[in-house]
């Protein structure tokens, strides 16, 4: 649930900083009218992901402006719309019910309505319910106005900066399956992607995902892990898989908040001088790969897992088999 992070040490004295911002405020809010709102449209509204103060002006005035808000969760909702005085009535629109809750939007579209759609935190219909509500919306010939705002998945990005000029794509892939085998199966189809990869993953469940990492992509190979974003006690991390499991237990709080988990590119692991990926869990790693598949077949997998040219990876099996 959403709460407003704790505050620290100011570092300008708030009696500079106050007379500044609600001057500022003040400007846009008297501006906010003047937009264009029109009925019959449904806001698709993102919503702070911790930190209350991170909704946008925008954001509240829609929020404020519509005539039914759907919430996933009407009670962590009804938080944030305490916290800015909003008082717009609401209706449950969840995973369970999205489906038959459309035809009641659509039918408030079709009398003049502005209806606001939010997830619990962050932007619906990105891991959140509210993607088959906005084509439901749109196949029957309404508006769609999206009010962009906080999101784990850009401020994790943000944070922990894996995506650049020689790597700018990522892929978010929402939550893994529970099961380790289903998880394994899904992360074996991404092991040639060239750019981030990006989950959301349960405090409950991040070790044996993490393992399952471990397991396709080989000990080297970067990994950041994001929780408690925009909340005091945020933190973010990047180590290889191979020390990312002990850096999990040696703290038990480790294991509570939701993660962001992000691979980095295969290219992004450290290499020696000779710019080969260099480690004793490599090793143990190949040993491992080469118990169980060709010296042929364990090359194309290692190229895959570390983003080097097969034969090198080739030559250095061969030589860790002693053929070489």
């Amino acid at each position: 649930m959403p709460e407003i992070t704790d505050s620290v040490e100011p570092t300008e004295p708030m009696a500079e900083i106050e007379p500044y911002l609600a001057a500022s405020w003040q400007s846009q809010l008297e501006r906010l009218p003047g937009q264009h709102w029109p009925k019959s449209t449904l806001y698709v509204v993102a919503t702070p992901i911790g930190n209350l103060a991170d909704l946008s002006l925008r954001a509240g005035y829609a929020l404020q402006l519509a005539d039914v808000i759907a919430a996933e969760d009407t009670r962590a909702t009804r938080v944030l719309l305490q916290a800015w005085g909003i008082q717009t009535p609401m209706l449950s629109l969840h995973r369970h019910n999205e489906r038959e809750q459309q035809a009641a939007i659509v039918q408030r579209l079709a009398e003049g309505a502005r209806v606001a759609l939010v997830s619990d935190a962050g932007a619906p219909a990105i891991s959140d319910p509210g993607g088959f509500t906005v084509q439901a919306v749109r196949a029957a010939g309404y508006d769609v106005v999206a009010l962009p705002g906080a999101s784990a998945v850009t401020t994790a990005l943000m944070s922990i900066g894996s995506t650049t000029d020689q790597h700018p794509a990522f892929c978010f892939l929402g939550f893994l399956p529970p099961k380790s085998a289903a998880r394994q199966k899904q992360l074996r189809a991404w092991t040639s992607f060239d750019g981030t990869l990006m989950w959301f993953e349960a405090p409950h469940r991040i070790s044996a995902m993490l393992k399952d990492l471990l397991t396709v992509f080989g000990p080297v190979r970067q990994v950041s892990l994001a929780r408690e974003l925009t909340k005091r006690f945020e933190q973010c991390v990047t180590l290889p898989l191979d020390q990312v499991l002990q850096w999990i237990a040696a703290d038990r709080f480790r294991e509570q908040g939701e993660y962001v988990v992000l691979l980095h590119p295969p290219n992004d692991a450290p290499a020696d001088t000779e710019g080969e990926v260099a480690s004793p869990a490599l090793d143990a790693w190949m040993d491992a790969l080469l118990a169980h598949a060709s010296t042929r077949d364990a090359a194309k997998i290692m190229a895959q897992a570390l983003g080097q040219p097969k034969d090198v990876c080739y030559a250095r099996l061969l030589a860790r088999s002693g053929r070489g």
